[in-house]
């Protein structure tokens, strides 16, 4: 039997960034927020002295527990898909703070193109440019708008960072000076400009000196101690939502987050959520948290699932085009998108990368959105090109020439000699949303607690592939400028398909925003159409996903929901049209 609870003004799921930002700005604010988070109870003081790889990089100890809930996955719609198991596979945050915890802190802003990508294509190409299979539109909304939650999130997160030479305008500096330049750093950049690019130190969310953010919560420097993705931060210089929104919503005294609840379902009439129905995880018991007004910001894949199990929004049917809650899923692919490039072997060059922090590194923008004129190219979209030096820790860093075996004396003889000769260049490229590439309710499958698993399908097109070798060879192009004597290169085959076991990194849509309610589930401030005291906070909402990983964006929209709650509290109805009579 479910138990009904106190009515509260806010109900949130999921302590993340998102989530964390939405309770920071309304709890301020004078209301009553009750957070709802799977996992555990989180501190910083439950990462001192943690920096064990078995606990944290191979047994996954911050992710989300699979067993007990995962998706399902596969790459054509003409496939059975099967459940997704292991945590090397999908890493999916999980317990107070979320994914916010364990990042590796890098810090971009998208371009202009991505936020209106339909509309600035036809402009330049004309419609015959873009794909039949794809489904891209425009946002209904502009960088110049968002660009103000940018700089609100960078100043909350304490961005490190130097100004872009080719990036889009900023209204303020980073609140930060940029991390360290090391040896490698300056090699990368030196070949970069030789080559007549335009490197830049990667923005970072690890402190590049202490920092007191404009909520008054303190960040230490970072020490490079080489822990930051999988990890949290044990000494506090990785911005995270413990330490920055969380902490300053639980000073108001408003917010309460309740720990091992594992949300099931939204509750709602048809035209209003009523609140969330969840499981005590610890006892079984289920409850339902009533509240004026009910936000998801979990991460896409539970966006979704509740979305499609609650009832609300129509879904899509990849077969007819109709239905919106489960369209344009994205990613940044480990075969396709990321994880791909060219490490280049050195024999006389030595370099000392034991030490490094997650957003340590430059990068080029020379080839991102539509910087490069796509006119005679074959694909849309580009790639974003760097080096980081994240830190060689030990387990995890044993690389060797390819034809070197994989076991035995030969191997250790040659992951000891290029322990510290080698290094990464790699090319993180976007994805085309398309029409086969969607999220809905496996029919087969069910989570420990009898709810339908997500089922997830991924279908690669030319053009991804297209773009991700071209990709790649920049990164051959540049590692050879930099001086690798030999090196390994991501074959990108014009067969590739996505492996249907891997989710390793960022992913995007599901509850899409537009202008329009007819092609998309939420405004441009996270509200749903069909719901309008219910708002899906996240990457969930975006259309489609660009070559920058996506934290500072998510954080941008998620201050910009949270100005549509607190209108929305004050005033009801449509918040985006309520905002720009105001602002007009």
């Amino acid at each position: 039997m479910v138990k009904k609870l106190e009515k509260v003004d806010a109900v949130i799921v999921g302590s993340g960034w998102t989530g964390g930002i939405a309770a920071a700005e309304l709890t301020k604010a004078g209301y009553k927020v009750v957070i709802l988070e799977r996992g555990q109870d989180k501190k910083h003081e439950d990462f001192v002295g943690t920096k064990d790889e078995l606990r944290y990089s191979k047994r996954y100890d911050l992710m989300q527990d699979l067993s007990k809930t995962t998706m399902t996955s596969r790459n054509s719609i003409n496939k059975e898909a099967i459940p997704v198991r292991n945590n090397s596979n999908a890493r999916l945050g999980n317990h107070t703070g979320g994914a916010g915890n364990h990042w590796n802190g890098m810090a971009f802003r998208w371009l202009p193109y991505d936020f209106e990508i339909y509309s600035k294509t036809v402009e330049r190409y004309g419609k015959d440019k873009i794909p039949k299979e794809s489904t891209m539109q425009d946002w209904g909304i502009t960088y110049d708008e968002l660009e103000p939650y940018y700089d609100q999130y960078e100043k909350t997160a304490g961005i490190s960072g130097e100004e872009n030479p080719i990036g889009p305008p900023r209204s303020d500096k980073y609140p930060n000076p940029p991390m360290k330049d090391t040896p490698t750093i300056k090699l990368f950049s030196k070949a970069t400009k030789e080559l007549g690019y335009h490197p830049y130190r990667i923005p970072s969310a690890n402190m590049s000196q202490n920092y007191e953010n404009p909520d008054g919560e303190k960040i230490n420097g970072c020490v490079y101690c080489a822990f930051c993705e999988e990890y949290g931060c044990d000494f506090g210089a990785k911005a995270d939502p413990i330490g920055t929104v969380l902490s300053t919503a639980s000073k108001t005294g408003n917010l309460e987050i309740r720990n091992s609840a594992n949300v099931n379902r939204v509750s709602h009439d048809g035209k209003k959520a009523t609140g969330l129905v969840y499981t005590d995880i610890t006892t079984g018991q289920e409850f339902e948290q009533p509240a004026d007004i009910v936000v998801l910001a979990g991460f896409v894949f539970t966006n979704t699932q509740l979305l499609l199990t609650s009832k609300i929004g129509q879904p899509y049917n990849p077969k007819t085009g109709q239905g919106i809650i489960g369209k344009n899923f994205t990613g940044h692919f480990n075969n396709l998108s990321t994880y791909i490039g060219a490490r280049g072997f050195f024999e006389e060059k030595k370099f000392n990368n034991f030490m490094g922090t997650g957003g340590l590194g430059a990068s080029i923008d020379d080839f991102s959105g539509d910087n490069e004129d796509h006119t005679n190219l074959d694909y849309l979209h580009g790639y974003e090109v760097h080096y980081s030096q994240l830190g060689t820790r030990p387990i995890a860093h044993n690389e060797v020439p390819e034809g070197t075996p994989r076991w035995g004396k030969e191997f250790k003889k040659q992951s000891l000699k290029y322990f510290n000769r080698n290094l990464f260049i790699t090319a993180q490229s976007g994805f085309l949303p398309n029409k086969e590439t969607y999220m809905d309710l496996d029919p087969t499958y069910k989570d420990a607690l009898g709810n339908p698993l997500l089922r997830v399908t991924v279908t690669y097109s030319q053009q991804d592939r297209n773009r991700a070798k071209a990709g790649v060879a920049r990164c051959e192009e540049i590692m050879k400028q930099m001086g690798a004597d030999s090196m390994n290169v991501t074959e990108v085959k014009d067969d590739i398909e996505f492996d249907h076991k891997f989710y390793t990194d960022h992913f995007f849509g599901g509850a899409i925003m537009g202008a329009d309610p007819a092609t998309s589930a939420v405004n441009t401030y996270s509200q749903m159409w069909d719901m309008d005291n219910l708002f899906v906070v996240g990457g969930s909402s975006f259309p489609h996903n660009s070559n920058y990983n996506p934290t500072v964006t998510i954080g941008a929209f998620a201050y910009r929901a949270a100005e549509g709650m607190l209108t929305y509290l004050k005033e009801g109805g449509n918040v985006a049209e309520k905002l720009l009579e105001k602002n007009a």
